[in-house]
């Protein structure tokens, strides 16, 4: 059984998506983490790009969401 990772507000996007994509889900405090950096309206076009590669990634059905 995978361990969730602990809410860590001040992570970096690139190392949120660097674990998503390496477990090849969303949880939920990733989910919390994501909202919390989109939520603060300093995101990167770089930043913003990553996500919403993860959105498009998680409509393919490529990343699942689990809870």
């Amino acid at each position: 059984m995978m361990s969730s990772p602990t809410y860590t507000p001040n992570l970096t996007v690139a190392e949120l998506v660097f674990q998503v994509c390496r477990s090849g889900m969303v949880t939920q405090t990733h989910r919390q983490q994501l909202r919390h950096v989109i939520l603060q309206n300093t995101l990167t076009e770089e930043d913003r790009s990553a996500i919403d590669r993860l959105f498009y990634a998680i409509r393919r059905g490529w990343l699942q969401l689990v809870d």
